[in-house]
């Protein structure tokens, strides 16, 4: 199939990779040339000198930019991918954004007969590099069964959530999961070590009941020897965490313990932790 990646970050890079060697012919663009340039040469396909220019031609369009302005501007802008993507072509957007941006862009797609999903990821960069990712899907079943097995390429598991939007909750709702367990992880290590116990002991023990997850599994040994320099940066949590926190003004909920662990990750940032790992919430704990 004739494709497009748009957005060739740590996620983006290695995405457009699998689709390569899925068999799909591959059209990249990424605002800093350089980086399509060392794409091709990895993987072959072709560079676009904007998103219009990527788009034409493509049966699927792919993108994942930072936030809003970058989906707005590299879908809706002057040189966007609708300037260039052919009617009936679908629009799949993996970036992390707002559920108000996504039905912005469905409804601008629609006007042209393009379709749209939108369609958020968790698993991170390893996720990525590895074909490993969670996508959390919203659009309609269609459109969504067309995409699929596209997604398979770098993905692990793939759910339609609902309507357009629904995908962006979705991941909103992830990241307050993680949020929170994180802290508590923190909180436990902290603890253990306060307490003169063997944390591998501790976390050999308990890794195995109800306390186990990924954040314990991949991340209790880096924390406990201070290492952050990796992984999903306290910045990129904090954008997201803003976006569901923006959200629950508008829906009502109430996320007391995500307003407060983002308020936990600023004193992260303070410490010059903005590209530290999520899992540095440790570090602020043990600063005295």
């Amino acid at each position: 199939m004739q494709v497009a990646f748009v957005g060739l970050g740590v996620m983006g890079f290695p995405m457009a990779g699998h689709l390569a060697k899925a068999g799909h012919s591959v059209t990249v663009y990424n605002r800093t040339a350089a980086k399509a340039d060392a794409w091709c040469k990895q993987h072959g396909g072709s560079k676009a000198s904007s998103p219009a220019e990527a788009a034409a031609g493509a049966a699927i369009v792919f993108s994942c930019v930072g936030n809003d302005h970058d989906v707005r501007t590299v879908i809706l802008g002057p040189d966007g991918i609708l300037g260039g993507i052919p009617a009936g072509a679908v629009i799949v957007d993996h970036t992390t954004a707002s559920a108000a941006v996504a039905g912005e862009v469905y409804d601008a797609a629609k006007e042209k007969d393009v379709a749209f999903l939108d369609a958020p990821l968790s698993g991170g960069q390893a996720g990525a590099e590895n074909g490993q990712l969670t996508i959390m899907t919203g659009g309609d079943p269609e459109i969504f069964d067309r995409a699929l097995p596209v997604m398979q390429s770098y993905a692990k598991a793939c759910t339609l959530i609902g309507p357009v939007g629904s995908g962006q909750l979705a991941k909103m709702v992830n990241q307050i999961c993680i949020a929170g367990v994180v802290q508590g992880l923190s909180e436990a290590l902290h603890f253990a070590k306060c307490a003169g116990l063997d944390v591998e002991a501790v976390i050999g023990a308990i890794s195995r009941g109800a306390a186990q997850s990924w954040q314990m599994e991949n991340r209790w040994r880096t924390m406990v020897s201070d290492q952050f320099e990796f992984g999903f940066a306290v910045e990129w949590m904090r954008k997201d965490l803003k976006i569901a926190l923006d959200e629950a003004k508008r829906n009502g909920a109430t996320l007391e313990m995500t307003a407060l662990i983002d308020r936990y990750y600023s004193e992260v940032e303070q410490m010059g932790g903005a590209r530290w790992d999520t899992s540095s919430l440790i570090r602020r704990l043990e600063r005295g």
